[in-house]
């Protein structure tokens, strides 16, 4: 499961990467993201590639999977299925963080590509209701195997889509979940590295650069 990411560059840069033509609010660094809190979104409407902002986590939590859909949920549970054929989304990242168990003690790593660039996550939104009827957007990030480099801390990991992929994922005219399963894969270890940061990410008050700088793992240790 993946609890924390970051989402961190300039907006010209986000927009040349994920081909984003209308910024919809006001996009900001974040570098300690966490469910329930707003998160970029990429759709796509019209042909046209958007850039907006959405709540991390469906509502109501009708299912474990609210934060991450697991893709092998995905093909069991028809809610699922219906957003995959309607309400498909990319979430922007730049690292995802997990915590490394080691005997009693764990510490929190940062999982960025090698050449620390942007990457898009295959997501699903939905958008509901509250009982005065005000439409809250939500996402969910789509879980697939973990490669190995994420396997050292969990079983599964976001499903990464290369820029071709993307463009698949996004396709308005493509509704066939068993076509898209292809593209629905771990992403290359090869491509990624993990490096110690602080704890400080485990208070999601903190949200600042200092959430991605390197870290001594002699300082990083802490309690769980």
């Amino acid at each position: 499961m993946c609890q924390r990411f970051s989402m961190a560059a300039e907006l010209p840069e986000v927009q040349e990467h994920f081909q984003i033509e209308r910024v919809m609010y006001y996009y900001r660094n974040r570098y300690n993201i966490s469910p329930t809190q707003n998160i970029p979104v990429v759709l796509q409407q019209n042909g046209e590639r958007i850039l907006d902002e959405f709540r991390w986590g469906f509502i109501p939590y009708w299912g474990k999977d609210a934060i991450n859909a697991d893709l092998r949920n995905v093909h069991r549970n028809p809610a699922y299925r219906k957003m995959v054929d309607k309400q498909r989304c990319v979430i922007p990242c730049n690292g995802l963080y997990y915590w490394k168990q080691e005997g009693k003690r764990s510490y929190a790593v940062r999982v960025v590509m090698k050449n620390r660039s942007m990457f898009g996550v295959a997501g699903l939104y939905e958008i509901w209701r509250d009982a005065r009827g005000e439409p809250l957007r939500t996402c969910t990030l789509v879980m697939t195997d973990a490669n190995p480099l994420i396997g050292e801390f969990e079983s599964r990991m976001p499903a990464i889509l290369s820029p071709e992929n993307m463009a698949r994922w996004l396709d308005e005219r493509t509704n066939d979940l068993d076509a898209l399963d292809p593209i629905l894969i771990p992403h290359s270890a090869a491509e990624m590295h993990a490096y110690a940061v602080t704890p400080l990410i485990e208070n999601n008050r903190h949200d600042t650069d200092e959430c991605i700088r390197e870290m001594d793992l002699n300082r990083a240790w802490i309690k769980r």
